[in-house]
């Protein structure tokens, strides 16, 4: 089991928050601080850390290159809500970077990037519907929250709100796919392309790739019927590759929204993509009706955008995919190795960077797949883990450049240990 945080602190937090967390991870444990591929709680307990914030830190903790680049900007000022010079230069860094992206509009959160990429679409073409993919994770916004995890499996493409508060009529805004099905996402493309303002997509699907061909079917079909499509890249963004998903996988979107890496660990996002959408960002170049009024006090952040740039030019040095590819491979083959001598039905998803395990027996192609899952048995084997010193999320290990060939070898026994305490 897992031993509470300090008392006095997890008392508190039972009291003054809902739930006694943040929302996004068990109360039980409180980081006190991280380094490299390392964090301890506030027990002292040491972890080898997979969750990384929920990704951003992939240069690992407190990167000395990185923590210079924001105290020295922290020294000169916080916030300003003008242009900073740092803002503007991360901005010319993604467009250089990205392929898709002609010019960069930047926000707080990936909830926000992916709203407003959804509201651009729907600007640039006049028309309301969203199209997304069941299991599919764009943020918290109302558009967002539905299908993404539904308890149980609605029929396409009728949308399922996961969250209290949305109003009704939003369902009738969504319109739900299969992913991984293209001949589903040209069926329903066609049928609503007159209403149809965007598709979004996440190119890698939580832990699931795309299967050979997809994104090259959806990109054609949505060219084809002039609806722009959204790449939600807000985790994959300079993770996958340096130029994202879009250069790992080799499709180019209409538009893209970034987050985590391009923060280094502190709160920034982006809207980027084709310059005549990105354009209803610019009142000077549309009408009064057509333009997309976005204002955010953090947006462009100095503080971030130093960071940002620090954990970029760290990624752009020879070797560093090579180095967070071959980690990945690594951890993913061994796991998947010790499962299948252990007799446990396993299917090892992802891609090297980010990637978890599946407790089945069928291969995992879609939302619906993970639900064939055994939930209880993750549930387990990840608590093990917490209790062996491995801090993961619920579902995904994300790599780090800081993961060292020590912390590969801690993470081995303790899946040794944890997958022998499975089967007992």
């Amino acid at each position: 089991m897992d031993t509470p945080a300090d008392k006095d602190i997890f008392e508190t937090a039972k009291r003054v928050l809902p739930g006694g967390t943040f929302g996004n991870f068990t109360a039980e444990i409180v980081i006190r601080e991280g380094k490299a591929g390392r964090v301890w709680d506030e027990n002292g307990k040491e972890y080898v850390d997979y969750l990384l914030g929920s990704g951003p830190m992939l240069v690992g903790h407190a990167h000395p290159e990185v923590t210079e680049a924001a105290q020295a900007q922290i020294a000169r000022g916080t916030t300003f809500f003008a242009n900073n010079r740092l803002g503007i230069e991360l901005a010319e860094a993604i467009v250089d970077a990205v392929p898709c992206a002609e010019q960069v509009r930047f926000v707080s959160s990936g909830t926000e990037a992916d709203l407003y990429a959804m509201r651009a679409a729907r600007a640039f073409t006049r028309r309301d519907k969203i199209l997304k993919f069941e299991g599919g994770y764009h943020g918290m916004s109302d558009y967002s929250l539905m299908s993404l995890a539904p308890r149980r499996s609605g029929n396409f493409p009728q949308a399922v709100p996961d969250s209290a508060g949305i109003p009704k009529s939003v369902r009738d805004e969504v319109i739900v796919a299969p992913f991984n099905d293209a001949d589903a996402v040209a069926g329903l493309v066609r049928d609503h392309k007159d209403e149809l303002a965007g598709v979004i997509v996440e190119p890698f699907q939580r832990i699931i790739p795309p299967a050979p061909g997809f994104l090259e079917a959806v990109r054609k079909i949505t060219a084809d019927n002039g609806v722009p499509l959204i790449f939600d890249e807000v985790v994959t963004g300079f993770r996958l590759a340096y130029g994202g998903a879009q250069e790992y996988y080799g499709v180019v979107p209409d538009l893209c929204t970034l987050g985590k890496v391009i923060g280094g660990g502190f709160p920034l996002a982006a809207i980027t993509g084709r310059a005549e959408i990105m354009a209803h960002f610019d009142r000077d170049k549309v009408d009064d009706e057509n333009f997309l009024v976005q204002i955010g006090t953090l947006s462009g952040n100095p503080v971030a955008a130093a960071a940002g740039l620090a954990t970029m030019a760290i990624l752009r040095r020879p070797g560093a995919y090579e180095q967070l590819h071959a980690t990945g491979r690594e951890l993913m083959g061994i796991l998947g190795e010790l499962l299948k001598s252990a007799g446990i039905a396993a299917q090892i998803s992802g891609e090297p960077p980010l990637w978890d395990v599946v407790f089945t027996d069928e291969p995992v192609h879609d939302y619906r797949g993970t639900l064939r899952g055994d939930a209880e048995l993750m549930r387990r084997f990840n608590a093990l883990l917490r209790e062996r010193g491995i801090l993961k999320g619920e579902s995904k290990y994300y790599i780090s450049l800081a993961h060292t060939a020590e912390n590969v070898s801690f993470t081995i026994d303790a899946w040794k240990s944890a997958i022998k305490e499975l089967k007992a």
